[in-house]
């Protein structure tokens, strides 16, 4: 039976309604982010006290290893090298159970890094994200970086034509644009299991470099790994808080500075890793100068050249990056023009003291 005049005018009114929707939507990427929310954000004024200790169990110790609220009949996954990173489509982190939040923690510890696809994490709320983030321990508030008004929680990453933050962090007269670094490693007690999800993206470009702290470890001789388990190297976080005074931007609490193990063991895994980086590791421990800038220049060429226990992960809108700080590195790439808005959100859970090899 042919549709009547009015279900034909109901049709293209739906239509138009959704053609409207679309065009909205793009006029609204065009002129600002789609997430609007998360625009960042500071204060020079916020302060926050000193970061205290607290006590910590990594919640991949209670998960199954066969991870069956995780990895169940309707995930997929696909290994980007042997080893590092995994994608994984048909699950969402959001609709995880405790015990599946646990087997991610897991998961990420084995794989060191887990790339998923398709999320709604970005629609569910600040309050829904935190409360994921919490479970696997206290959220780092960083100290200089742009965070969300009223949420100091997330790490707000932001690149487009009005501010180019990795500019303000890499000067032009590099050759080149990566930097290589942990998160927060000043910190006495380092991030663990990390949350990075997109909001807006370029369509090439704008991807990250991450490397395996573990198989950088593994591909040096048992003479040297012996040589490098007992040291201790200082990492800052003194360049950090001098340069956002510099541009003018936030101070939130005195710079630290910790002294940790160069090779550290995953408290869950039992795992070694080297546990140095570029962005604030600063020197080892009863080295003098010119010894601990030569051990320090080896192992930072090592991992940067390491192509073969590296991954370049790529992103869309929707995507949710999860990953072990303890046992990996990253780099943004600074490859595409800032007329093109790159907008992330990071959430730092802090995890244990690290664990000397």
């Amino acid at each position: 039976m042919a549709p009547s005049v009015s279900e034909i005018a109901a049709q293209v009114q739906s239509a138009a309604e959704n053609v409207e929707k679309l065009t909205l939507k793009s006029a609204k990427q065009e002129d600002g982010p789609s997430y609007p929310f998360y625009y960042p954000y500071y204060d020079v004024n916020e302060k926050f006290p000193p970061t205290e200790l607290f006590e910590y169990q990594d919640p991949g110790l209670r998960a199954d290893p066969a991870k069956p609220h995780l990895l169940n009949s309707e995930t997929k996954v696909h290994h980007i090298s042997p080893f590092i990173g995994t994608e994984v489509s048909g699950v969402q982190i959001s609709q995880l159970s405790e015990e599946g939040l646990d087997e991610l923690a897991l998961y990420a510890a084995e794989r060191k890094v887990l790339v998923f696809r398709d999320q709604d994490f970005k629609d569910i709320g600040p309050e829904k994200q935190i409360a994921i983030a919490k479970r696997y321990g206290h959220i780092q508030r960083h100290p200089t970086s742009r965070n969300v008004k009223g949420y100091p929680e997330f790490h707000v990453v932001y690149r487009g034509s009005e501010r180019d933050r990795l500019r303000e962090i890499i000067p032009a007269d590099r050759a080149n644009r990566t930097q290589w670094h942990s998160d927060i490693s000043y910190e006495k007690q380092t991030p663990g299991t990390t949350f990075f999800f997109v909001l807006d993206q370029p369509d090439v470009g704008g991807d990250t470099l991450f490397a395996s702290q573990v198989e950088a470890y593994k591909r040096l001789s048992p003479a040297f790994q012996q040589r490098l388990e007992g040291l201790y190297a200082v990492h800052s976080a003194v360049e950090q808080a001098e340069a956002s005074r510099r541009r003018g931007g936030p101070v939130r609490r005195e710079p630290v500075e910790s002294v940790h193990p160069l090779v550290r063991r995953h408290p869950v895994t039992g795992e070694k890793a080297l546990y140095v980086n570029q962005g604030f590791t600063r020197r080892i421990v009863g080295y003098k100068v010119e010894e601990s800038e030569y051990l320090l220049k080896f192992l930072y060429d090592h991992i940067a050249k390491g192509a073969d226990f590296q991954i370049r992960a790529t992103y869309k809108p929707g995507t949710v990056v999860v990953w072990d700080n303890r046992v990996t590195v990253h780099s943004a790439t600074g490859d595409f023009d800032t007329s093109v808005r790159r907008h992330a959100v990071r959430l730092t859970p802090q995890a244990e003291v690290p664990i000397p090899a």
